[in-house]
């Protein structure tokens, strides 16, 4: 298991995007735009020449498809959690 990272270096705004992938059910209005912000200060996000974006966060990374809708789906927010809790948070 990995140490617990602490989120003190984010800002109020990247903490509550972290507390809602993490404590809301998925799929619960969390939109796109916070969650690259908030990936971006956690690790790194980079748009492939095919319109996904590498995520990277610690050692764990995914892809993922920018969302049609400005909320993230279901299956993303799972996905992301999974990382965020893996690299620590």
């Amino acid at each position: 298991m990995a140490a617990t990272v602490d989120p003190k270096h984010l800002s109020n705004h990247h903490r509550n995007t972290l507390q809602e992938l993490l404590h809301t059910p998925a799929g619960r209005n969390i939109e796109w735009p916070a969650v690259e912000s908030l990936i971006k200060a956690v690790g790194t996000l980079t748009e492939q020449h095919n319109g996904k974006f590498e995520v990277r966060i610690g050692s764990h990374r995914g892809t993922f498809e920018r969302p049609q809708h400005k909320d993230v789906d279901p299956q993303t927010v799972t996905d992301l959690r999974r990382m965020l809790i893996a690299a620590g948070y």
